[in-house]
């Protein structure tokens, strides 16, 4: 079976081990905070829907606009992140797997927000799978 273009990306799936990630972890937050983990599970979905997006631009410019978009999202459970750490939802060694691979997201979006001169017409930059 063929794979689209976004699927062979290596930071499409770094992004969906996060959406696995993101939402153990929700489910293990004391009651009461039913509003952060939703947030935390809505960020990470939307980082592999920005890449698949952007994956599926012909328009460099327009790529790296759905690869921002992306990349802001994963910034943002970043965030997250340091909220459940310093509010003691959630342990170091939780945090941790997370923020490696958020890490490994952002630094690849951020090489895959530049837009360089071209045709226009790739499927996808950055690091394929």
């Amino acid at each position: 079976m063929p794979d689209f273009d976004h699927e062979r990306l290596d930071v499409y799936q770094a992004a969906i081990e996060f959406v696995a990630t993101a939402h153990a972890l929700g489910q293990r937050f004391p009651p009461g905070y039913g509003d952060l983990a939703d947030q935390l599970r809505r960020a990470a979905i939307s980082i592999p829907l920005n890449v698949a997006e952007g994956a599926g631009e012909f328009s460099a410019r327009e790529k790296a606009r759905f690869y921002r978009m992306g990349l802001r999202s994963a910034t943002e459970c970043a965030a997250i992140l340091d909220v459940l750490r310093v509010m003691r939802i959630a342990d170091e060694s939780e945090l941790g797997a997370g923020r490696e691979l958020l890490l490994r997201i952002v630094s690849m979006l951020t090489r895959m927000t530049a837009t360089r001169p071209g045709t226009g017409t790739g499927t996808g930059t950055g690091t394929m799978r």
